[in-house]
């Protein structure tokens, strides 16, 4: 970068080109939200066999096509947004030095030297001489050129030298400027092919990487989202940034976005799905490149009198070696798979679109998975999983809601419903070691506040929705704990094998009287095993639970066909009919049973 490349530099054809990149991103989403919820959907659920299913998984390949694109033209956009506002200001710089040594009839060179004319008096030496400023960034030059320039008997000795500095200074900055951006733009080419591989993903995420490192200056210049704003500030923030910048921040931080509760539904997935596709093909090229588990990992020695089965020394220095990696990648890329499916599934058994509010596969992993579109539903419903909850094993947890779904839909008198799995925390992963503890629920209940807040300032319906919260086994005591620790934001609780809740009555729940729900479903041994660690209690009473009738909570049926811990959602059940008309607005309508009669001479 020169003079005269900076001057000339036309950036409104940069601003022109991001324009169009951002067109061709947001054509790109369309096309693929128009093949994912809305072709694809309707020829899953109008038409059935082999050549619909060959034809919606081409259709599903072009729509990744569309994604890649919506993302790297994304990315591109933003990178020459960016740069535009790093060279601006030197372009500015430079035009205010060259106006400034015009109006002093001062010579500017293709080098940046600034000639000036004689000028001023000297009684007694020598007359004053034209000369020719050099500009430096160096500070001690300067020092040593404004000493020199202070005794000069030419006055425009020292404005030259300021002059020439300025033009240094601008120069210097739009070339660090260009050598910033000019490698970064020319990583945003895909591969010359029709395929959108996991390796494309993963040089994505590496481009994401790019452009943000390089762009921070850019997105710091930018709104920022409140400082522990309450979702309701984070939906003002949102609505309060233009069309480029809120680009800006889905391309350059899509994992932050993704996450903030409050935002539109439709912009956390458009970010969490850029997060999602990135991170699986890293992941399955990270797992890739590690060597499989030796294929002999057991083997027999005699210890004593008797064999032991162990395992083999190769198994025991592979597990050393890469063991952790390699269940984390394997048990990620599982419950991402599971996600995937359900984005496939919509249009099936009448499914709706599906949303992705949220999503990490760090440590266990995170994932809020919706069954349509909580911002436009009159009924919401929020469940969350409970002990060994996991990213790996999301993919049960979403069949649970898929199933409230249809239930409260039929029983919805034709208004929208929304049932979304809510894995936002890091659940208990061992029944004996980390179940008893509280500390689980009581560090995650915060975040279910906000999220069950963010519901609110995000929707868009005509009226407020009734919103359901369900928790099954350890979920009900994150529940719980949200109520306790602050205003939870719903209309009906649901709980389901509920080992306590933190408190001793269904009235401290933060919901109006008469709407906490039970389900305790026969041979379900959770419940009573749970509630000395989880349990609430008053001073003059034993640990009580939602299935105990002091609680004072509803206590809906099972049904025959429901039994243990795991089965409240089972398909047909008449425990499952029970939850859809409870989120459906219908509880009137709900069968209720006796609880049982125990622990009641100890109250």
């Amino acid at each position: 970068m020169d003079i005269e490349a900076l001057k000339t530099l036309k950036l409104h054809e940069f601003e022109e080109a991001a324009t169009g990149y951002r067109s061709t991103s947001d054509m790109a989403s369309q096309a693929k939200d128009a093949l994912e919820q809305r072709i694809t959907a309707q020829m899953q659920k109008a038409l059935k066999g082999v050549a619909v299913d060959a034809a919606v998984l081409q259709l599903r390949e072009v729509a990744k096509d569309f994604h890649y694109v919506q993302v790297e033209c994304g990315l591109m956009g933003t990178a020459l947004k960016a740069f535009v506002a790093d060279v601006r200001p030197a372009q500015k710089k430079l035009e205010q030095a060259l106006s400034e040594a015009a109006e002093h009839k001062f010579t500017v060179g293709a080098d940046g030297s600034v000639a000036y004319p004689a000028a001023g008096e000297n009684p007694g030496g020598s007359p004053p001489q034209p000369g020719a400023a050099k500009g430096t960034l160096s500070e001690p030059a300067r020092g040593i050129l404004r000493q020199a320039g202070n005794i000069d008997p030419n006055p425009n000795c020292k404005i030259a030298q300021d002059i020439a500095n300025r033009i240094t200074e601008a120069v210097n900055e739009a070339t660090e400027a260009d050598q910033k951006w000019a490698p970064q733009v020319r990583k945003l080419k895909a591969d010359d092919d029709l395929v959108v591989s996991e390796g494309d993903w993963a040089d994505a995420g590496k481009d994401m990487e790019g452009v943000r490192g390089a762009g921070q200056h850019y997105l710091d210049s930018l709104p920022q989202p409140p400082k522990d704003g309450s979702p309701q500030a984070n939906a003002d923030w949102w609505k309060g940034l233009d069309a480029d910048q809120q680009a800006a921040w889905i391309s350059l931080r899509p994992d932050a976005v993704g996450a903030i509760d409050g935002l539109p539904a439709t912009v956390r997935d458009e970010a969490n799905r850029a997060v999602f596709d990135e991170k699986r093909g890293t992941y399955q090229m990270t797992l890739n490149g590690i060597p499989k588990p030796p294929a002999n990992e057991w083997t027999w020695i005699t210890a004593g009198m008797y064999p032991s089965k162990v395992h083999t020394d190769e198994w025991m220095a592979w597990d050393k070696k890469y063991g952790d990696q390699y269940r984390h990648l394997t048990n990620s890329l599982k419950g991402m798979e599971s996600i995937q499916k359900r984005f496939d599934a919509t249009g099936q058994n009448n499914l709706p679109e599906a949303y992705l509010l949220g999503f990490s596969p760090e440590g266990n992993g995170r994932a809020i998975v919706a069954n349509g579109n909580p911002d436009t539903a009159a009924h919401q419903a929020v469940y969350v999983p409970g002990t060994t909850s996991n990213l790996g094993s999301i993919g049960g947890d979403i069949g649970r809601m898929e199933n409230v779904w249809r239930t409260a839909t039929d029983a919805a008198d034709g208004k929208p419903v929304s049932t979304i799995t809510w894995l936002g925390y890091d659940a208990p992963q061992d029944i004996v070691k980390d179940s008893p503890f509280s500390h689980y629920a009581n560090d995650g209940a915060p975040a279910f506040n906000r999220f069950m807040d963010g519901l609110d300032a995000s929707h868009t319906g005509e009226s407020d929705p009734h919103r359901t919260a369900i928790g099954h086994s350890y979920g009900t005591t994150l529940i719980g704990s949200a109520a306790r620790q602050g205003d939870l934001n719903a209309d009906d609780i649901i709980t389901a094998g509920s080992p306590g809740v933190q408190v001793p009555k269904a009235e401290q729940l933060d919901v109006p009287k008469g709407h906490v729900w039970n389900q305790e479903a026969d041979g379900d041994p959770v419940p009573d095993i749970g509630r000395f660690g989880h349990g609430g209690t008053d001073w003059d009473g034993p640990w009580r639970i939602p299935s105990d009738e002091v609680f004072g909570a509803n206590q809906m049926t099972t049904g025959s066909n429901v039994s243990g811990h795991s089965e409240y959602w089972k398909e047909g059940s008449e425990s499952l009919r029970n939850q859809g008309l409870v989120v459906a607005g219908h509880s009137q309508d709900v069968t209720l049973k006796p609880p049982p009669n125990r622990w009641e001479h100890m109250r």
